[in-house]
């Protein structure tokens, strides 16, 4: 853990800032947004966290919803089914399905998508403490707006809009505490410092400005490492993890903290380790998969089988061939003799084989997964709406964010332990559990306390009681 004042931070920062050369550093003019580093194309603070745009939905999601290998199986199906000589359907009553379940699922996923969209809306237009230099006062601005190069500031409670280095706190120690939650997901406060060279006596003064320019690293996932340094008045000051705070931290117990923008956006560390939205799957639809996969071989085996057949069929019968129904050699509506509705013995097995899995496409039925995202829409309905599940101290209610795995809501498959077991070999066996009211320890739950007594113990205590109480009675 890296602490304030220690020599051998000293010395390892020092040593490392020798390695920071121009090519993988960045300079960042304090309080100067407009000339720090022209030659780069800084990011802005606005981030997106959205899944799709309007011109990349329709692709992006049809290629995720066929992800689903029932999907692809109904497709080609369908595909099949268009083919003049394999057409056992309607051509439009073997699309519907597959156009039905796949809006349905566009829809939902739109929704959500909506939902992230506006979540982004909201963030980038939080208000920020900026400060003015003609002025010397701090103004109001859009979180989206903030620059690389401006001087924040930010209240108890508040959340850091960017990654800042922070040049001075309400603290005269220049000490701040910030929380990380919404990081590491650690609720314990660290320590964040000011150096002393930038630290103001009141926060209506700014030495601060002194700070002529900050160089640190190009922008990185590392969220437990910076390497940089600042000038102040001719003056080097070695930077470190200790002293930038990171967007999404809130300042806790320190009533201000004051701080220049090393990265902003798409270049802070959060957003740099954030992988977008992902497509999550539940086991349900995982397993679904796998049952695909079995049936679709066991169709590929009976067709195979329906199509041999039929060979052979074709094979013994091939005389009797211009007077079949199906299989006329010849035509002679027109009174000229012409191949009608017959391709050959191999072709009519391949055309057999093809027809054969039109037929028995039911094996794989369509309607679960209509079903399933109907189901999945009405419950996340009925969860949004549960009254126990209502938090009446911050007024919110339970929010389905990935209607795609709603089934997985409550499922355990993994329990973690925070003891390690270095020294020791630890064994965790399940014993009993009780979620409201209800047993489900099978039975097997241990005996507690004195029911681990011997039988006989127990019926001697028993008659010791009924004694003592027989002679209080006399």
């Amino acid at each position: 853990r890296i602490r304030h004042g220690s020599c051998a931070e000293s010395e390892r920062f020092a040593t490392s800032q020798r390695e920071l050369t121009d090519a993988d550093s960045r300079v960042v003019l304090v309080g100067d947004p407009d000339g720090t580093d022209p030659r780069l194309e800084l990011s802005g603070n606005a981030i997106r966290t959205a899944k799709y745009s309007p011109l990349t939905f329709l692709p992006r999601n049809l290629f995720e919803q066929f992800h689903r290998l029932a999907y692809v199986y109904f497709l080609v199906i369908a595909v099949l089914n268009q083919l003049p000589p394999l057409a056992v359907f309607g051509r439009g009553a073997s699309v519907l399905p597959l156009a039905f379940v796949l809006l349905v699922t566009a829809v939902k996923d739109a929704y959500e998508d909506w939902r992230r969209h506006l979540a982004d809306r909201i963030e980038n237009n939080r208000a920020a403490s900026v400060l003015d230099l003609g002025t010397g006062r701090f103004r109001p601005k859009r979180w989206k707006d903030v620059r690389v190069g401006e001087v924040l500031k930010v209240l108890a409670d508040g959340t850091i809009p960017c990654d800042m280095v922070l040049l001075a706190t309400g603290d005269p120690t220049g000490v701040a505490y910030v929380q990380t939650i919404n990081l590491d997901g650690e609720s314990n406060l660290k320590t964040r410092y000011a150096k002393q060279e930038t630290m103001s006596p009141a926060p209506d003064s700014h030495p601060f400005v002194a700070a002529n320019f900050i160089r640190c690293e190009r922008p990185n996932r590392n969220i437990y490492g910076f390497l940089g340094n600042m000038e102040v008045d001719g003056k080097r000051v070695s930077l470190g993890p200790s002293n930038i705070i990171l967007r999404g931290c809130e300042i806790k117990n320190t009533a201000w903290a004051i701080g220049v923008v090393v990265y902003a956006g798409c270049d802070t560390k959060v957003m740099l380790n954030s992988s977008g939205a992902p497509s999550k799957r539940s086991r349900l639809e995982t397993h679904m998969n796998r049952e695909t996969l079995l049936l679709s071989a066991l169709l590929i085996v009976l067709c195979s089988v329906v199509s041999v057949c039929n060979g052979f069929w074709l094979g013994n019968h091939r005389d009797d061939l211009e007077l079949s129904q199906f299989f006329r050699k010849k035509d002679y509506s027109d009174g000229d003799e012409k191949n009608y509705n017959y391709y050959g013995i191999g072709m009519q097995v391949f055309f057999t084989f093809l027809m054969s899995v039109i037929v028995f496409q039911i094996m794989i039925p369509i309607s679960l997964y209509i079903s399933m995202e109907l189901v999945r829409l009405g419950q996340a309905y009925f969860m949004s709406g549960d009254t126990n599940l209502y938090d009446e101290s911050s007024n919110s209610r339970f929010q389905c964010r990935a209607l795609n795995i709603n089934e997985d809501l409550g499922q355990i498959k993994y329990v973690f332990s925070d003891k390690t077991g270095t020294l020791t070999e630890n064994k965790m066996e399940f014993q009993c559990a009780s979620i409201g009211g209800e047993d489900y320890s099978g039975g097997n739950a241990p005996p507690q306390g004195n029911d681990k007594v011997h039988p006989l113990l127990g019926t001697m205590a028993f008659l010791l009681r009924l004694v003592s109480h027989l002679v209080l009675c006399a």
